[in-house]
């Protein structure tokens, strides 16, 4: 596990608000996720969770406030930000006419992946989330839980420094989410940061260094897994959000 407080920040977030008419979704949030953290974000439908990743993700402009990705700010340097991050969102952001490989093919030369890396890369990804066999089929033909297998590989095939997952189990069947866990303990380990919003309160207390729960558009809670009780986290979730438990 790593110690947010001895890390500087890769993504750090102050006063952030975001309006859509004149509706609040963010109210003046302020985060800060250490380089090489793992922070699961929970919260109520309608709490700020995918408009905050979005603005993470350069996807959306914020109203007011300052982020900073791995010393660059959004919105001004979002071209630079891009280059660190992978996306897994509610869009699978992949081509259905093109099959699994081809759309790798494009993404790896979106991110300038070197040319001599490319195929041994693609294969990598693909053989990690279970898709080899299937490499060469057209997108349009998969599952749900296989597109988003595919959106898993896509968003790792550049070795980002910083993966937000917007329920990224969305779809997956048991034997694909087990593999999906496996990944994100891989990709903890190797040192990215990741922030991955989740309904499944007892997986993401598990695979996190720390949870956070929003709601109403601010932090209403942020703690060390270490530090929480699973068995009570369903009940705490409860009374930070004035929400009906989930598990």
């Amino acid at each position: 596990m790593v110690e947010h407080e001895a890390a500087p920040g890769m993504i750090e977030v102050h006063n952030l608000t975001k309006v859509f008419g004149v509706n609040p979704v963010l109210r003046g949030l302020d985060l800060t996720v250490a380089r090489g953290e793992f922070l699961t974000l929970l919260g109520p439908n309608g709490s700020g969770k995918s408009t905050l990743l979005r603005i993470l993700g350069a996807l959306s402009r914020p109203t007011a406030g300052s982020v900073r990705i791995g010393g660059w700010e959004l919105p001004r340097e979002a071209d630079f930000v891009r280059r660190q991050l992978g996306v897994v969102s509610h869009q699978p952001l992949l081509y259905d006419n093109l099959t699994a490989e081809e759309n790798l093919i494009f993404f790896a030369r979106l991110y300038d992946l070197p040319a001599e890396q490319r195929a041994g890369r693609i294969r990598a990804v693909l053989q990690r989330v279970g898709l080899w066999r299937r490499a060469r089929d057209v997108v349009r033909t998969y599952s749900r839980g296989m597109v988003q297998r595919l959106a898993i590989a896509r968003a790792v095939l550049h070795d980002p420094a910083v993966l937000l997952l917007d329920e990224p189990y969305t779809g997956l069947d048991q034997d694909a989410a087990a593999l999906l866990d496996d990944l994100l303990r891989e990709v903890a380990i190797g040192g990215r940061t990741v922030i991955m919003t989740t309904h499944d309160l007892r997986r993401g207390h598990l695979l996190a260094d720390r949870v956070a729960i929003l709601s109403r558009g601010q932090i209403a809670f942020d703690a060390p897994s270490s530090a929480i009780d699973p068995d009570a986290l369903p009940s705490l979730y409860a009374d930070v959000t004035g929400a009906a438990t989930i598990s």
